[in-house]
């Protein structure tokens, strides 16, 4: 009979401190099924988060590059991305 271990975590509430609310005021990278967005994330909510100074990412280029290869701005105006679309975010370049 072959042995399995069960790797156990244990997540306490680290509010403000976890997850997108971590990065507010901070320019982040959103993966989401159709675009990446980019922009500087001022507000979360259950829905909804809220990005000033937003674009899209058409090509990311080197992950290590200083600069996404081929970025476009949205124009001026807050973007609303829902947070169902989310499916990975990080810190922006």
């Amino acid at each position: 009979m072959k042995e399995t271990k069960t790797m156990k975590r244990v997540i306490s509430d680290v509010s403000g401190k976890f997850g997108l609310d971590s990065l507010l005021g901070e320019n982040v990278l959103l993966l989401c099924g159709n675009y990446f967005y980019h922009g500087t994330l001022v507000g979360v909510n259950k829905t909804f988060v809220e990005l000033d100074d937003a674009s899209i990412v058409y090509e990311t280029g080197e992950w290590g590059a200083s600069s996404y290869k081929d970025q476009q701005k949205l124009g001026p105006g807050p973007l609303f991305v829902r947070i169902q679309w989310i499916e990975a975010f990080r810190k922006g370049k």
